[in-house]
């Protein structure tokens, strides 16, 4: 395939594509809606899987480099009830399939892989409209106007390429997340998570935290709340936003709501959404999806930065391989569709797992069983 390949969206999985294209000789610009790199957090800790984001980053040739990057010892995990009565203590496993980076400097990894002026900062997306002879015709905040023969929306939950393809969106999971974050003088916080991730859920709620690479905390307080809630929460000050959380947890341990009261972020509502299990849509000439623009999920399967390494990789693979782009694009969303539907399911199952009317002991049998 000789046709240059036009990527809506610098996140993990296209960057991945734009890789694995220039490896195999295909052209690629991605265009980011962000003005850098650096303009947004990245996130916490990824466990990357075998065989998908491993598989992914071995197609990229990036395989040394992204060892360098594994965190040791992350996978350790701790559950706890809401009392900080330790229920599972699982060290780490020296030999893990699935070892711990840093979301940011994975992605860091994949942007400095890539030929200078790949990545066309700045752009946002504002119209597109499908082309009659395939791809379609994109219009951007800043002005600027492309023809993209071939266009793949990686441009995650709120995707603007996936209206081309599916009438389908993001359904509220009923949990949120809010962020917080402990600076490295919180000694006694930071020694309660053990030496992975600190589990302390129960039944609708739960706080979720782990140590980040300059020895401090990062993590989220998880709440299965009406989005009625959500509509009466205001975070514009901070510290009151702060107190309302704490309030949440009312009995809970000092030693587990100490996470939330003493966090030294402005706190930040991030509703769950996911697309319905099992999405797909009909073939729309030069235009597919990738990541969580295709398969958005709940991240309690671990499924969605792997996922969307994989899609890159394997879209590549496709465009690589044959002659004809729509026979390309056809093969990937073949694979594409099988495998996101049994991970959105497991990623169903598993948000269940940790907030129902089982907690925590069905979170104790998860990974006593793994």
């Amino acid at each position: 395939m000789h046709t240059s390949v036009t990527i809506i969206g610098a996140g993990l999985g296209g960057l991945m594509l734009a890789r694995v294209l220039h490896t195999r000789g295909i052209t690629a610009t991605i265009y980011e809606a962000e003005d850098s790199a650096t303009a947004r957090t990245q996130g916490a800790l990824l466990d990357i899987h075998e065989p998908s984001g491993q598989a992914a980053i071995h197609a990229a040739g990036l395989s040394d480099e992204f060892h360098a990057l594994v965190r040791p010892g992350e996978d350790a995990k701790r559950v706890v009830d809401r009392h900080g009565t330790i229920l599972l203590d699982r060290p780490a496993d020296p030999g893990s399939s699935r070892p711990e980076v840093d979301r940011g400097e994975l992605r860091r990894l994949l942007i400095d892989s890539l030929v200078p002026g790949t990545i066309r900062w700045g752009h946002r997306l504002t119209a597109l409209r499908p082309h009659p002879a395939g791809g379609a015709d994109l219009t951007f905040t800043n002005g600027s106007t492309v023809r993209a023969e071939v266009v793949v929306g990686a441009d995650g939950a709120w995707s603007r390429v996936r209206p081309l393809l599916t009438d389908a969106e993001p359904r509220y999971s009923g949990t949120c997340f809010v962020d917080i974050a402990l600076s490295p003088g919180h000694r006694d916080s930071v020694a309660g998570i053990g030496s992975g991730t600190l589990m302390a859920v129960a039944p609708g709620q739960g706080i979720i935290v782990h140590r980040d690479a300059q020895g401090g905390v990062r993590g989220y307080v998880a709440l299965t709340r009406p989005e009625q809630w959500m509509r009466q929460v205001d975070f514009a000050d901070p510290a009151a936003g702060l107190r309302l959380l704490a309030r949440e947890f009312d009995g809970w341990s000092p030693s587990l709501t100490a996470f939330v009261s003493g966090s030294d972020v402005p706190p930040r509502l991030r509703p769950i959404h996911a697309l319905p299990v099992g999405l797909s849509w009909g073939r729309v000439p030069g235009v597919t999806l990738l990541g969580d623009a295709a398969h958005l999920m709940s991240p309690f399967a671990g499924e969605g930065a792997n996922l969307a390494l994989l899609d890159g990789a394997e879209l590549a693979h496709e465009l690589a391989g044959h002659a004809s782009v729509e026979a390309a694009l056809a093969a990937y969303e073949k694979r594409l569709f099988s495998r996101s539907r049994e991970a959105a399911a497991r990623s169903a199952r598993n948000l269940e797992t940790f907030f129902g009317q089982e907690a925590p002991d069905s979170v104790v049998s998860l990974f006593g069983a793994s």
